[in-house]
């Protein structure tokens, strides 16, 4: 690993991602969402962006219907949604700061669902960019709220505080190793999840997961955040501690090597295979085996997932479509 990453205990860039806090909110007095039609969801929506009109983040409105298909999985590609957000788009909205670290769901299971976001260890500047978005919008409009039960929300489980904060987090090592496991069954009895990093339990495509406290009940937003950047430090101490063993392993270094040449050279390469090939690459990037900015890598994770090939490319592109300009770009980028 660099000495810079080493020193980087604050943020831990190389292990950590990136931070996200979301809040679910609903207007007093309205039925939730799913009691709504398309025109009632509309209404809401619109009085909602008028709310934020006067903002100083640039806001910007995206009626979900309007666009694409493939744009709006695009959109949860790059995790600004979430997947669900992305189906049955009538009477939905996405609230888009114009630095895209703040996001908001209009008209979905709940009325509002605000979303900071921040580089690397930084839940709490994730909640200071959802927590000022959440105040612009309560000081012109009522929330739904009871003060035993906290804000009241369409899941009983989100009830409280309404506050979800998660971390990525990129873990080859703890993953290849089998501890990944074993540390998710202690992790759920604490009162966190870990999934992947497309919310999928099963799936951790690239060795990517996404850690959450989802404990929103008897512990105030400071408190949960706090324990959810323990939690995650410690796990990247594990990964860090892991890592250094298992890179000195030859079979290792060799796929490792062998990865890198096949992203160098594959005329078609899928996506589950790029993700598969980008983390180890990532992982001997980071620890001295490949020279290559592991910063850069992250941003292939997104970048060229499938519909947000077909946003680049201008349209929708068959399977092999997709493969090609994958193998290409990623090509192009390694070989520069």
């Amino acid at each position: 690993m660099s000495d810079t990453q080493k020193g980087n205990n604050s943020v831990y860039t190389d292990v950590i991602l990136s931070s996200r806090v979301r809040l679910a909110r609903n207007i007093s007095g309205v039925p939730f969402p799913v009691r709504l039609n398309t025109l009632q969801k509309q209404k809401i929506n619109l009085s909602i962006v008028n709310a934020l009109s006067s903002s100083s983040f640039g806001f910007r409105a995206v009626d979900m219907s309007s666009i694409y298909p493939y744009e709006a999985v695009s959109l949860a590609e790059r995790h600004l949604i979430s997947p669900g957000f992305a189906s049955n788009t009538a009477g939905k909205v996405l609230v888009l700061s114009e630095d895209e670290r703040i996001s908001i769901m209009l008209g979905d299971r709940d009325h509002i669902r605000i979303q900071g976001f921040a580089d690397g260890a930084s839940p709490m500047e994730a909640y200071r960019l959802a927590a000022e978005t959440d105040e612009i919008i309560a000081s012109q409009l009522k929330y739904a709220f009871d003060e035993k039960l906290g804000f009241l929300n369409q899941n009983p489980k989100d009830l409280g505080t309404g506050m979800v904060p998660s971390v990525m987090m990129h873990l080859p090592a703890l993953s290849r190793t089998g501890e990944m496991a074993k540390f998710s069954l202690t992790a759920g009895k604490l009162g966190f999840r870990i999934r992947g990093s497309y919310g999928d339990g099963a799936s951790s495509k690239g060795d990517i997961f996404r850690i959450s406290n989802y404990i929103t009940m008897g512990l105030t937003e400071e408190t949960a955040i706090e324990n959810l950047k323990s939690l995650s430090l410690q796990l990247a101490t594990k990964e860090r501690a892991a890592a250094e063993e298992f890179v000195k392993d030859i079979t290792v270094k060799d796929r490792i090597n062998r990865s890198a040449g096949l992203l160098k050279n594959a005329v078609l390469l899928s996506c589950d295979e790029m993700m598969e090939l980008l983390s180890w690459v990532r992982l001997g990037s980071l620890y001295g085996v490949l020279d290559c900015d592991p910063d850069l890598i992250s941003r292939l994770f997104v970048s060229m997932q499938p519909a947000t090939i077909n946003v680049l490319a201008g349209g929708k592109l068959t399977s092999s479509g997709r493969d090609e300009i994958r193998a290409v770009t990623v090509k192009q980028i390694f070989g520069e």
